[in-house]
């Protein structure tokens, strides 16, 4: 009797880490999701902060200033 009860709850403890295994799955993605989205934001600063970039952007800015006024 022992042994079918041992094995029970065995079973029911294995019922239970099988259910929860996926929770650490879930935050090791968000983990490496929001990594990602730290990097892209880092490549994109460093574009936006370019000369180049800021120039193009400033006569956009200008451009659209002097259309409207």
């Amino acid at each position: 009797m022992k042994v079918s009860r041992a094995g029970a709850e065995l079973r029911r403890r294995w019922l239970a880490v099988r259910r929860t295994a996926d929770a650490g799955m879930a935050t090791a993605e968000y983990a490496i999701a929001t990594l990602a989205a730290a990097a892209f934001a880092g490549v994109l600063l460093l574009i936006l902060r370019s000369d180049e970039v800021r120039g193009f952007l400033t006569s956009i800015i200008q451009q659209a200033l002097s259309v409207s006024g």
